[in-house]
């Protein structure tokens, strides 16, 4: 999952059986697209084997992004994510039992129809990633 970390918003996820630097490779590559981001955008993450491969490196870095990465053994540096799957787990995951591609189609609706358009976060006065998005764009 890549966070924007200003506004909240999830713009890259993606969804395999194991965590491997392909499913990292499609996340960043769906947020690339989504956002199309500027030179030098910073791009935080933990200390993963996944992320620091030279193929996750060499994309972030065609795109002009910076890397940013937590020391190793800091639980705190990447709370935002770690904030995120929390409330995912407690909100859409944790009760289910799947047997099918039925988790997919779980997340996809939980982060594209609630957590990005509709749920609240303080940390943005009270407002959705998409209607803080829309706010400070028109400002």
């Amino acid at each position: 999952m890549v966070l924007d970390a200003c506004s909240r918003r999830v713009v890259g996820w993606a969804m395999d059986r194991t965590m491997d630097r392909g499913l990292v490779l499609a996340a960043l590559g769906r947020a690339i697209r989504e956002r199309r981001p500027g030179q030098e955008l910073l791009h935080h993450s933990d200390r993963g084997r996944q992320y620091a491969s030279a193929d996750y490196r060499n994309l972030f870095s065609r795109h002009g992004m910076i890397c940013s990465m937590t020391h190793k053994g800091d639980c705190w540096g990447n709370a935002m994510a770690e904030s995120f799957f929390h409330s995912l787990k407690a909100e859409c995951v944790s009760w289910m039992r799947y047997r099918t591609r039925e988790a997919r189609e779980d997340v996809f609706r939980y982060i594209e129809l609630f957590y990005n358009r509709t749920r609240r976060h303080s940390s943005l006065g009270y407002m959705s990633p998409e209607e803080f998005e829309r706010r400070a764009e028109a400002a």
